[in-house]
């Protein structure tokens, strides 16, 4: 009986936390994880600012935040992609009203084991090898091992970005999609870890993953443009192929302590830090 009532207690104890979370100063942030650490950087010094505050940042993907604004259960969602027409439309029917706020840049690098000699590829030599057309790294000057795919999974923003401009390059009509045999991936850094110990594998997530484990490979738009390296030069100069904006996703118009956290997000000191965390700032 004493262990029934114990268990009671420790349910309602939770409760009571749970909902003084809910109605106390805090903020609950969810969805991408090329951006989660970016937004726990912001999430870090926003709250030395402010001690009364609390941001509690999560991951998941995209798509899971989006879900999560959708339902209520994030105050800021964000995002490496730009809300689908049918999660506006599933929003609106909960009188949700997503409300759009670019914070970032980013650029997206293609990795290979450093033993792996290849170091520049097309976006249409890209678009073959995660479709599996290109089977063996023999076929584009490299040693005689089948390729390994690796991918970021479906609810990732990074996953249908990738897909869009260099599997399907920005055509609506185009069906093309990752090969069967590709592994899809939880998250950016597991791509990072298997590219590192796997001399045949070939990833994708966004530029700050990248470490010394890792070789970015020099992208061109076709065989008579220039290779570009991943950098945040490239990608504020607009010249490297594989470049995208960061977004936060609010219920309309930041409000409260919402407003607060995205105003400093864009702050100079917020800016500052999407710097320091190897993105793009929108501005130079």
């Amino acid at each position: 009986m004493f262990k029934k009532w114990l268990s009671v207690l420790v349910v309602m104890a939770f409760a009571t936390s749970a909902f003084a979370a809910k109605n106390s100063n805090s903020i609950q942030i969810k969805g991408s994880d090329t951006m989660v650490n970016l937004g726990q950087a912001w999430a870090e010094k926003y709250m030395e600012k402010n001690p009364s505050d609390f941001v509690a940042v999560t991951g998941g993907g995209s798509g899971t935040g989006l879900s999560s604004l959708i339902s209520g259960t994030c105050d800021i969602a964000i995002s490496s992609r730009n809300i689908k027409e049918k999660e506006i439309a599933l929003a609106q029917k909960k009188n949700i009203n997503p409300n759009e706020i670019k914070v970032a840049l980013d650029g997206l690098a293609v990795v290979v084991n450093p033993k792996n000699p290849i170091d520049k590829l097309t976006i249409d030599q890209l678009a073959g090898i995660f479709t599996s057309r290109i089977k063996n790294w023999k076929e584009l000057g490299g040693k005689d091992e089948k390729i390994v795919i690796l991918s970021r999974e479906v609810n990732s923003g990074t996953h249908v970005y990738f897909k869009e401009h260099v599997l399907r390059k920005m055509d609506p009509n185009s069906k093309e999609e990752f090969a069967p045999s590709a592994l899809m991936l939880s998250s950016s850094q597991a791509i990072a870890d298997e590219v590192a110990t796997n001399p045949a594998a070939i990833g994708y997530y966004g530029m700050g993953y990248i470490s010394s484990r890792q070789k970015p490979v020099a992208v061109a738009k076709d065989e008579a443009s220039s290779y570009v390296k991943p950098s945040i030069d490239n990608v504020l100069d607009n010249i490297y192929p594989i470049s995208r904006p960061l977004f936060l996703y609010t219920n309309g118009a930041p409000a409260g302590l919402t407003k607060k956290f995205v105003d400093f997000a864009l702050s100079k000191e917020g800016q500052d830090i999407v710097l320091a965390t190897d993105f793009v700032p929108i501005k130079k």
